[in-house]
């Protein structure tokens, strides 16, 4: 049975189907001419990422800034007048492969940097879904994306939330259910799935959004938890499955 799913495009499409989680999706479209001049028109900004592809390789932002058009790989920004200009270089850059373009979120940020949050929910050894630990993550100064293994800094989602949210303790509640919402609707398409790692942004208005879900994330970035027992609780669900 199948226990990684590493299409972000199956996944998308497997979690549509339910409205309760669907309505925290980012409007998302495999990347051609079309899609990603609608997206870019009605948005302003979106990223653009492969459908297969892990700790944020291959991740760009593109941006509509007034009569012109600008992307982002890393820290290079290049800069272009036309639309097809942009398109034939993000093309270039792609390679053929199966890309896929995604509503920008502006995320919050911490000292200055954006930051988002791994959600970490797991099928538990007396067989229900269960968030078993919350993480932040901050990009590093100047980059897009926040992924530890891409410079990004870890923090505890306290850290991150408190200066934005005014009842935290809520808020993380509402985060774990939608940990566990999501991973129910995963299994009803991937039967083998039993560990999911949601990459969440909050917007300025505190709306959390589901950038991503990976079917097999990384565990140990738990281990930089304060809390430890958190970390020692994922790996024994880990070894249940």
């Amino acid at each position: 049975m199948v226990r990684r799913i590493t299409s972000k495009w199956a996944k998308t499409i497997a979690l549509r189907r339910n409205p309760k989680v669907a309505r925290f999706l980012p409007a998302t479209s495999k990347m051609t001419a079309e899609s990603l001049k609608r997206l870019l028109h009605r948005y302003g900004m979106v990223y653009v990422k492969p459908d297969r592809g892990s700790f944020g390789k291959g991740v760009m932002r593109v941006e509509k800034i007034g009569e012109g058009y600008r992307y982002q790989s890393g820290r290079k920004i290049v800069r272009y007048r036309r639309y097809e200009a942009l398109y034939g270089a993000l093309r270039r850059l792609t390679r053929g492969k199966t890309y896929l373009v995604q509503r920008g979120i502006h995320l919050l940020r911490y000292r200055g940097n954006r930051f988002d949050l791994r959600v970490m929910s797991q099928y538990s050894p007396s067989k229900r879904w269960e968030t078993t630990g919350i993480i932040g993550r901050a990009a590093a100064k100047g980059k897009i994306v926040t992924n530890y293994h891409n410079g990004g800094t870890l923090y505890t989602a306290e850290t991150l939330l408190r200066p934005h949210v005014a009842n935290l303790n809520a808020k993380l509640g509402a985060l774990a259910r939608l940990g566990v919402q999501t991973g129910r609707s995963l299994r009803k398409s991937f039967p083998g799935i039993s560990e999911i790692g949601l990459d969440i942004a909050m917007d300025k208005t505190l709306k959390p959004w589901i950038l991503e879900v990976n079917t097999k994330p990384d565990p140990y970035i738990f281990r930089k938890h304060p809390d430890r027992s958190i970390f020692k609780k994922i790996r024994r669900y880990q070894s249940a499955y």
